[in-house]
């Protein structure tokens, strides 16, 4: 600890003995005039700093270090200018000569813009210049967005740009590896790119259309440098440790001006993959947030061993059609011990369920993704995109259980063996003609699905039921062995028709209509044993047969309008007729519900100056129960949970209003981003929670019901400081659930409050050292009202401190600490409740170009890692503490292959 703070300050140290500069001058026109927001870039051999000449031409730096002066001057249109100063390595003030800028006669636009401006802002699209940022030759991608503005990337390699999480990558506008996050930032080298784009985007149906909707995801687009467009690279790493552990990954990929041919393949068991993709499962895997940034331990639960194996590739098979494919396959074995404390609140009473448990499963899981962009004519455009997966599992379960019910307990186990096979294919044709009026579109969407999960069973369930309320202690003893098979069907296809028609004044009118139809048809068979485990008996009135549809049309219109270059609006409406009805062929039951809903759509866009705008957009649309929900018969595979579906339930309705403003100050290094949104649902489907009068057990139903509403609020605020040298990052979310339940058939209008606040520092000193401190705080508050008012309430914080001292041009060494802080949680019985975590490593370059690298690292130095989790969920509350990765040490090497073509 002693040896990271002393580096941490070794930095402020080096900086204090150098001397400080000012350097000031004017810039003129070829007439003698003042130029105003010329951009002057300073360099010396231990700054880089950026300022804009002011009305009178007149620019001046602070505080500047190093030697070796030059300046750059450049302005749109005009040439661009160097000077450089060397004779004032001595001195603490430079008095630069008035530079003349003369007009461009041959403009080179992407010079000019791209080549010293770090960031452009455009209506959806931030650029970043990877030229403006220096970088080790080493450096990948990843470690790249670490060190730019507006970006963060979390230790698992989520990359989120903006506040926002990054769901897909583009290399020079194709998808590369398939858009998969990961291959992309460890595989891909921070040298070869050109520029990082971050792209709001709105889905490929919306930009075949023109327009855009209220709903956006972050997805970056890479742009390769001219030399770096025609190259064969790729690495191989292999790495062993103590307790076992163990990696190798290997990776080659060819880009030659368009294509894109590549292999990658790893094996680990320390949760280092290269890639994304996976099981559906996940082996452990969770959603990150980005408020985990602040904490250096592992995210993931259990103990995996992933093996992975995938290729891609992207080609113009002509000048007409442009192909891409890819195929991937992993296995994947996750075992997980823990515990969790649930608490299901029926008001005066709330049964407690204390569980210790295990799991292992083993995924094995084969996707294949093809894409084919077809120009038919010059105003016809087709696009095809089908996939397919394969997945099969096998896993096991045990629970040990202790539930309490007032004066009832419960001393029981839970086994369960499983084993499933899913077959998944889709199919998405797009296709979009322009005519010869400009504006005018025809564009049609098809989408047809088709996913199979056939599973089987093998449950074991024993219960000692204790009953003290009366003088006479009760013993009863429960016990259920099933074997239950399921077979289950899911079809679906949605279809949508639009025509875009250009109006006066810059309107255009959009006609639509879009048909949705899902097909379930639910297989599950019941066999119970007697004790003896030797007779297989059905049990008919478990078991099911049911059909079920769900169908909708909507047909409407959509007017958008723009009143003037700042200002947009668009309003529309649409009538969408439902359907949804069942069928249990082994019950005779038959269920059917139709409605009619009204659904109008408005928005707004401001935009108030070239760096700021205010959007706000409403927009509705139907939720449809899940096949879980309305299945007409009891599923008591958990005899403590009994499940009983609703085939009598309705279709929810979603209406959402959404507010955001985005504001940037370029000079500055700022940038203000802030959102609202307000929900509220008509038939809600919620849950009715019951208590089995005289025993632990508790029995789930579904209804509709109204007054559901949510309200998410979101702020990103980042800013550069101190010459840019820090980078600052604050960001906090605030969401409110109104968590509408029935307990014993009454309503509870309860709620549900999540709050999150979090802040970063990133500081770099030239090529010396680099520290990141991170710091987050939530917030988890779950209040009821029947039948009094009560609230639950658990704290967590995080605070981490990272850095990376480099000793050399080929050695650096580098410490991360993070502590995290819980309170709140319920069970008594965790350990490591608030774990302190510490990683170190060692890294070593050698041979030519330093391509191959040595790496000795230390994880979890203090062997505390353990995940800890609460979910809220009607009127349950679960807390859960897995065990996680924890310390382990590790030698690694790592050899990186570049090869360009010879040049003729």
């Amino acid at each position: 600890m002693i040896v990271f703070v002393l580096l941490f300050f070794i930095g402020g140290r080096v900086e204090a003995q150098l001397q400080k500069k000012e350097v000031y001058g004017f810039v003129v026109d070829a007439e003698g005039q003042p130029l105003e927001g010329v951009n002057v870039r300073l360099t010396t051999s231990l700054d880089t700093v950026m300022t804009v000449s002011s009305k009178t031409g007149f620019y001046k730096f602070h505080q500047i270090k190093g030697n070796n002066i030059r300046l750059n001057y450049n302005l749109l249109g005009l040439q661009i200018v160097d000077r450089s100063y060397p004779q004032y390595n001595s001195t603490d003030r430079v008095i630069a000569e008035t530079v003349t800028m003369k007009p461009q006669a041959s403009m080179l636009k992407e010079i000019v813009i791209n080549k010293y401006k770090p960031i452009i802002f455009k209506e959806d699209t931030v650029q970043f210049n990877m030229g403006a940022f220096q970088f080790d030759r080493r450096t990948l991608l990843e470690d790249a967005l670490k060190q730019i503005p507006n970006f963060q990337v979390s230790r698992d390699g989520s990359v989120y740009a903006f506040g926002k999480p990054i769901t897909s990558v583009q290399v020079d506008g194709k998808k590369f590896f398939g858009g998969d996050v990961l291959t992309a930032t460890r595989n891909l080298p921070a040298d070869f790119v050109k520029n990082i784009q971050v792209i709001d985007y709105y889905g490929d149906v919306a930009n075949a259309k023109g327009t855009k909707g209220a709903e956006s995801e972050k997805i970056i687009n890479i742009v390769l440098k001219d030399d770096k467009k025609k190259i064969t690279f790729g690495q191989v790493t292999g790495g062993i440790g103590n307790k076992d552990r163990y990696l190798a990954s290997a990776g080659i990929n060819k880009f030659n001006d368009g294509q894109e041919l590549s292999f990658i393949g790893s094996i680990n068991n320390t949760n280092t993959n290269l890639f994304s993709f996976g099981s559906p499962n996940g082996g452990g895997s969770r959603d990150r947030v980005m408020g985990e940034l602040a904490d250096f331990a592992d995210p993931t639960d259990g103990f995996n061993n992933v093996g992975s194996l995938g290729a891609s590739f992207s080609s113009n098979l002509t000048d007409k059609i442009a192909a891409y494919g890819r195929y991937t396959f992993t296995n994947n074995k996750n075992k997980t011990k823990g515990n969790s404390f649930l608490q299901s609140i029926y008001g005066y009473n709330t049964i407690t369920n204390l569980e210790d448990y295990v799991t292992t499963t083993t995924d094995n899981t084969h996707q294949m993704n093809w894409g084919f962009d077809i120009k038919l004519t010059d105003s016809d455009f087709l696009k095809i995109s089908p996939t397919f997966s394969w997945t099969k599992s096998n896993g096991d379960e045990f629970r040990d259980r202790y539930i309490k019910n007032k004066s009832i307990t419960n001393n029981g186990n839970y086994t369960a063996d499983n084993s499933s096979t899913s077959p998944n294919a889709e199919l998405d044709v797009l296709y979009a003609k322009s005519f010869k009026k400009p504006g005018r579109k025809l564009v049609y969407n098809l989408h047809v699905g088709y996913n199979s999960v056939d599973k089987n069973e093998d449950i074991i369930d024993q219960n000692t039921i204790i009953d003290s309320a009366f003088n006479e202690v009760i013993t009863k003893h429960n016990y259920l062995n099933q074997f239950v098979r399921s077979d289950n069907e899911n079809r679906d296809v949605k279809s949508a028709l639009s025509i875009i028609e250009p109006m006066d004044k810059g309107g255009l009118l959009e006609l639509n209509y879009d048909f949705n139809y899902t097909a379930i048809d639910a297989r599950r068979l019941v066999h119970e044993r007697d004790n003896e485990q030797s007779v297989l008996n059905r049990v008919d009135s478990l078991s099911l047969n049911y059909d079920y549809i769900f169908s909708s049309n909507r047909i409407g219109m959509k007017y958008q309008q723009d009143i003037f270059s700042k200002f947009k609006y668009n309003i529309g409406f649409a009538v969408q007729p439902t359907e949804l009805s069942g069928y249990s062929k082994d019950k005779s039951i038959k269920t059917s519900y139709s409605n009619v809903n009204l659904v109008p759509a408005a928005g707004i866009k401001w935009k108030f100056d070239e760096n700021s705008d205010l959007s706000i957009d409403y927009l509705g649309k139907n939720n449809q129960p899940n096949f879980y929900q309305i299945q007409p018969v009891l599923d008591n595979t958990n005899s403590q949970n009994i499940v009983e579906g609703n085939p009598e339930l309705r279709a929810e309705f979603a209406n959402r209003i959404l507010a955001k403003y985005r504001k940037s100050i370029v000079k500055k290094g700022q940038y203000f981003e802030g959102s609202l949104a307000y929900n509220f649902i008509s038939d809600k489907i919620v849950s009715n929670r019951t208590t089995i009068a005289n025993s632990t057990a508790q029995k789930t139903t579904f209804l509709n019901t109204p007054g559901y509403y949510d309200i998410k609020s979101y702020y990103l605020f980042t800013a550069s400081l101190l010459n840019d040298n820090v980078q600052m990052s604050l960001n906090g979310n605030a969401d409110f659930y109104n968590n509408v339940t029935y307990i014993n058939d009454r309503r509870n209008d309860g709620g549900h409050f999540l709050f999150s606040q979090s802040l970063q520092f990133r500081y770099m000193f030239n090529d010396i050292f680099e520290a990141e401190l991170n710091g987050n705080y939530s917030l988890n508050k779950a209040t009821y009202k029947l039948p009094y008012n009560d609230q639950i309430i658990a704290h967590s914080g995080v605070l981490g401190l990272g850095s990376k001292y480099y000793v050399s041009e080929h050695s650096s060494f580098g410490m991360e600490i993070s502590q995290r802080l819980n309170a709140g949680y319920s069970s008594s019985s965790w350990t490591n409740i608030n774990p302190t975590i510490i990683n170190a490593y060692f890294e070593y370059t050698f041979m030519r170009n330093k391509l191959t690298m040595l790496r000795v690292q230390g994880f979890d130095l203090l062997n505390q890692n353990s995940g800890i989790t609460r979910d809220v969920l009607g009127n349950d509350i679960l807390d859960v503490q897995n065990t996680r990765l924890s310390r382990y040490f590790m030698l690694s090497l790592n050899f990186r292959l570049q090869k360009y073509p010879k040049k003729s």
